[in-house]
């Protein structure tokens, strides 16, 4: 079917709980699959009966559909268990619906069957719903109120280590026990679980474990080392995420580390000050890597690895921990009032360790505000 060929309707078939698209449409968590279709701005819901209740309370749409009743229909058909195509099909046709937009997620083989049954289905490209880039106000409180949750995590994380001593073999002792990053984590995570918040994946990183940006951690904690925590909880009544990054030293950090800090924080600095409505993120970001160059920090291929500075400067945040827009060497993104982004500048290098510092900022038309309050200091 041509491209250009109208739609009667948005469908989606998936978990809330895994799926943003489906959480944004409809503000309802729910673990299993469900139907969301959207017609000339009515919204419409397709639940079986152990959710069907809840969603009629608590989701943001207009109608909410019995699965079962459906699955009678078909059954009085002589179809005992009919298939969510078919089930699907009913509901289309009873709502007067022959062509969908889908995300590009939408399941291959339940596509495959509906247009077995007639009904065309066009998948969408990202970004699926273009408005989930510009947040609302009640958007910006979820995700301030999750960076909350973020800068707790943060905050025992850094009083754990300068709580820690230094022995003679090197190492950080919290507690009489060697400091890992097992146990790291293990503070930060009950920190801001205790809050309601989910922590995932939570990086608490040392040494040259922190050359790999993603690596979580792992081991005993050496002093005089850089430690990079990076945590994004997402909260359990909202589905919004928190995202921020700290790079502390227990002890003292060496000239070229200090230095390297000292010019993370600067090329954050220059993402505030560039980041407006209008603005390029690809030269913004290529603004910071050449201010690192300059300073004595390329970005490259060093005995077969790559150091210095090479992801990206920062990220769209919100139901999803990465989200439109990017904001680095992939794409020529233009920032827009409402977006919110992460500003995340990094300097990885064997043998020194690695410096990021993350914060979070809304553009606004002309500049940008940070999110995030908690302060950054390298040495504890």
């Amino acid at each position: 079917m041509p491209k250009s060929t109208p739609t009667d309707a948005i469908l989606i078939c998936s978990a809330s709980e895994s799926d943003a698209n489906m959480l944004w449409a409809t503000r309802f968590f729910a673990p299993d699959p469900f139907i969301f279709i959207q017609k000339r701005g009515k919204r419409f819901l397709v639940m079986n009966d152990l959710e069907i209740d809840r969603a009629k309370q608590q989701a943001s749409v207009d109608k909410v559909l019995a699965y079962s009743d459906y699955q009678r229909r078909w059954q009085g058909r002589g179809t005992q268990f009919p298939t969510v195509a078919q089930i699907l099909s009913d509901v289309l046709t009873d709502l007067k619906i022959k062509v969908v937009e889908v995300p590009a997620t939408f399941p291959v083989g339940l596509a495959d069957q509906l247009r077995g049954l007639g009904i065309h289905v066009q998948p969408k490209p990202d970004p699926f719903w273009a408005e989930r880039e510009f947040k609302t106000k009640e958007e910006v409180r979820f995700i301030s109120d999750s960076l909350r949750a973020a800068e707790i995590g943060i905050a025992a994380g850094i009083a754990a280590v300068r709580n820690t001593k230094i022995r003679k073999d090197g190492f950080l002792y919290f507690d009489g026990t060697q400091l890992t990053s097992e146990i790291l984590k293990s503070i930060i995570n009950t920190a801001i679980m205790s809050r309601g918040y989910v922590p995932s994946h939570t990086i608490a990183a040392s040494g040259d474990q922190c050359v790999d940006p993603h690596n979580q951690g792992s081991g005993p904690i050496r002093a005089h080392s850089s430690i990079i925590m990076d945590i994004f909880p997402r909260s359990q009544s909202t589905g919004y995420f928190g995202d921020i990054t700290r790079t502390i030293v227990r002890g003292q950090a060496s000239e070229r580390l200090k230095h390297a800090y000292q010019c993370v924080e600067k090329g954050q600095e220059i993402g505030f000050h560039r980041i407006r409505d209008g603005a390029n993120a690809y030269d913004i970001h290529y603004e910071i890597v050449n201010f690192f160059d300059r300073a004595g920090f390329p970005t490259g291929s060093i005995n077969g690895r790559m150091q210095g500075f090479f992801h990206g400067t920062g990220h769209g945040l919100g139901l999803d921990i990465h989200e439109a827009p990017a904001f680095g060497q992939r794409s020529k993104n233009i920032l827009r009032e409402g977006n919110v982004v992460t500003v995340e500048p990094g300097l990885y290098y064997e043998g020194m360790g690695g410096v990021r510092l993350e914060d979070v900022v809304i553009v606004t038309k002309t500049g940008c505000k940070n999110l995030v309050k908690i302060p950054k200091i390298l040495e504890v």
